[in-house]
């Protein structure tokens, strides 16, 4: 990581299911806590096989001397959320004091919030604090069906009829367009979700000619157009080749090979563990929101920490120079 990170030893205080396959997690945390915001998240250290690792997860609003998170139990996790859902009362381990990539700016005169799935989780926590603020904003939530979406009943009673229900398995769409042209013009778009839905919000949003300025967003980088496959890369300046398995990201395969690599967000945000493509025998799933779409055809670069190989293998280059 690039900056030193105030972890805290903490313990599992309690553990509720919310929803089909989401655990909300309530830590008692050592030291005074500083005051955060919706948005903010936390990094846990895991271990996943044995090993030790980073995970980062939204923080839910929570009483005071307490982290909480709300984890969706992934299918193809690479072992963060199963070591979250192995918790029990008691445990201990390490979390980092809160910081915010995806705050509020508070200018606004009107706030639309889009949440997908699990995406819900810093959406829920600014309808929470914009309504308590006697600010209702107008909120967009989908996912599979009801069974799967955590915090309706308390978002339907904050928001009332300003808030609205997609569901997938009933074929329910959402009309981005319509959402969007009927935001003011002195408005704010909020969304965290899957990676096609924050595609459609961003090209709605461009055919609206709204400001990019308005326009905040946040996703979860375990999720692309293709499933998590085993793949290889060839790292051309250390003339090594490393597996990445299904499980783990491709930084995180590097990593263990003793490559040297920078990172910092592990979203797919900051693209700082951006690797070179020297030469692709596959196809690229690029699933971060760091590059365009112009430059993901290109297929010049890719994020280690979320990107990955949909088939085939590539030679990359890591940027290391002896």
């Amino acid at each position: 990581m690039l900056k030193n990170t105030d972890w805290r030893r903490a313990k599992v205080r309690e553990c509720v299911k919310i929803a089909d396959d989401v655990r909300q997690v309530t830590f008692d945390v050592d030291g005074a806590l500083p005051r955060f915001d919706p948005g903010s998240h936390t990094n846990i250290k895991v271990e996943i096989n044995g090993e030790p690792a980073i995970r980062t997860y939204t923080c839910l609003p929570s009483p005071a001397g307490t982290l909480r998170i709300g984890v969706k139990l992934h299918p193809q996790s690479r072992g963060g959320s199963r070591f979250v859902w192995d918790l029990k009362p008691g445990d201990a381990l390490h979390m980092s004091v809160p910081e915010n990539r995806f705050p509020l700016s508070w200018r606004a005169g009107h706030y639309l919030l889009l949440a997908g799935g699990i995406g819900v989780t810093p959406i829920y926590g600014m309808a929470k604090i914009l309504a308590e603020r006697g600010i209702v904003p107008r909120m967009v939530y989908g996912g599979a069906n009801r069974t799967v979406m955590p915090f309706i009943d308390e978002l339907q009673a904050l928001l009332g009829d300003q808030l609205s229900i997609y569901e997938a398995d009933k074929k329910q769409m959402i009309d981005l367009d319509a959402e969007i042209a009927a935001l003011p013009e002195d408005g704010e778009l909020y969304i965290c979700g899957p990676l096609g839905m924050l595609n459609a919000a961003k090209a709605a949003w461009a055919r609206a000619g709204r400001p990019v300025s308005r326009f905040r967003c946040e996703v979860f980088g375990d999720n692309g157009k293709f499933a998590e496959h085993r793949f290889k890369v060839h790292v051309a300046q250390k003339n090594i080749t490393v597996e990445v398995r299904p499980d783990q990201s491709m930084l995180d395969a590097l990593m263990e090979a003793g490559v040297d690599m920078i990172y910092d967000c592990q979203r797919g945000e900051c693209g700082l563990c951006a690797v070179g493509i020297v030469d692709l025998k596959g196809e690229v799933d690029h699933r971060d929101v760091f590059f365009s779409e112009a430059e993901k055809t290109e297929n010049h670069r890719m994020c280690a920490c979320v990107s990955r190989l949909a088939s085939g293998e590539a030679t990359i280059d890591v940027g290391y120079r002896a």
